[in-house]
């Protein structure tokens, strides 16, 4: 999902009057950042004086009598060791985003295997985000494996019938509700892919999120993975970033074609620093909205059960990170109206985010939750999704 759209959340139109109304998309917006109570405070939607402000605490995790960055030293390399020390990689390259990142680390593979071919899941990132990339810019070819709305299994790992040099895993699958595997089954799918001779990539946009499903530390999880990619701003609210972990010499190679790519900038200090910040404040507090999700998902589903709704699901039941999807019988257009409505009116905030056709009839949203939803107890998310049923149900 690209923040884009509530069905028809781009759509423009005027009053009696003849003049503009907002679209629902800035009628979302804006009720979001006025509402006094909401689930996730996402800085991306934040007004600038906003994001602006999350420099103040600069100076608590950077000496700012420094010179700053040129070309990637710096503040940038401090970024670096930071992320391999959590990792327990030897060493990481800082990228501007992690679509870059992801392809320069897989054609680093390739070169060193000799196959072109990454085997992924068919909803993983570079396959319905990234507009074919892996092929049009970086000669890589993508092998779909389980069509299943989960991560693959170590079967279907050994049974592929094509070869392949490299085994990219989302951990979380974002587009399938971002769900998880078991540590068992992680564990057999990495060793299935070495059977093969493969090695073993983390797409871990979010794998900050993903200590307290598994229940193991982050080294001990990257471990399993011969690279891995974080993203700095999904889970940390910086401004952006993110980084490629792995083996030094690898990590050297890409800093190379990260030169060719375009992604040595000339200075990135806003954003290195923000994801120091971030992993100075967000990243112990992840474990606490993991647990907090799972609380948020069950009063949830009560609420719209008690509401009267003849259909939904929550998805996963139980929340394997701090997001997760909910899915409703009814045209984005009405879903998004019921949602904003609540908003405006209510100043309780459910759903935050746009919803997402996927079928007549049928749509669902990402439910996000961090620390402003540490606030809400049970019995508020019941209340506000028993509302948010009765709108729909009179919609």
């Amino acid at each position: 999902m690209s923040d884009t759209a509530d069905g028809t959340d781009d759509t423009t139109g005027t009053d009696a009057e003849g003049a503009q109304r907002p679209t629902p998309r800035e009628r979302r917006i804006a009720a979001w950042r006025k509402a006094p109570r909401v689930l996730a405070r996402l800085g991306f939607l934040a007004p600038l004086s906003e994001r602006l402000a999350v420099l103040d605490a600069a100076g608590s995790v950077y000496d700012l009598d420094e010179d700053s960055d040129m070309y990637g030293n710096g503040v940038v390399e401090a970024l670096e060791k930071r992320v391999a020390e959590l990792l327990g990689t030897e060493a990481a390259a800082f990228f501007p985003t992690g679509t870059m990142a992801q392809q320069v680390a897989l054609r680093c593979w390739a070169g060193r295997t000799g196959d072109p071919a990454v085997a992924l899941h068919p909803l993983s990132h570079p396959e319905v985000h990234e507009r074919n990339a892996f092929s049009q810019v970086s000669g890589l070819r993508p092998v779909r494996m389980t069509g299943e709305p989960r991560l693959p299994t170590a079967d279907e790992v050994r049974d592929l019938e094509e070869p392949f040099g490299a085994l990219m895993l989302e951990l979380p699958l974002r587009d399938a509700g971002f769900v998880l595997p078991t540590w068992e089954e992680l564990t057999e799918v990495a060793d299935a892919a070495r059977e093969r001779e493969a090695v073993v990539h983390f797409d871990g946009a979010r794998l900050w999120e993903c200590t307290e499903h598994f229940g193991r530390p982050l080294e001990e999880i990257a471990g399993l993975a011969d690279s891995v990619y974080v993203s700095f701003y999904k889970s940390l609210e910086a401004f952006g970033g993110a980084a490629l972990a792995g083996p030094a010499t690898l990590v050297e190679e890409t800093k190379v074609w990260r030169h060719r790519y375009g992604g040595a900038v000339f200075q990135q200090f806003p954003t290195a620093l923000s994801a120091l910040i971030g992993l100075e404040r967000e990243l112990p507090r992840l474990p606490e909205y993991v647990r907090h999700a799972r609380v948020v998902a069950a009063a949830l589903r009560e609420g719209l059960e008690t509401g009267g709704l003849p259909w939904f699901r929550v998805y996963p039941e139980v929340p394997h990170t701090c997001d997760f999807q909910v899915w409703l019988p009814y045209e984005p257009q009405v879903a998004a109206e019921a949602a904003i409505g609540a908003a405006e009116e209510t100043g309780a905030v459910l759903f935050a985010n746009y919803w997402d056709p996927k079928g007549p009839g049928l749509s669902f949203t990402e439910v996000n939750v961090r620390a402003a939803a540490l606030e809400w107890t049970a019995d508020d998310v019941r209340a506000a999704a028993v509302d948010f049923a009765g709108r729909l149900l009179r919609a």
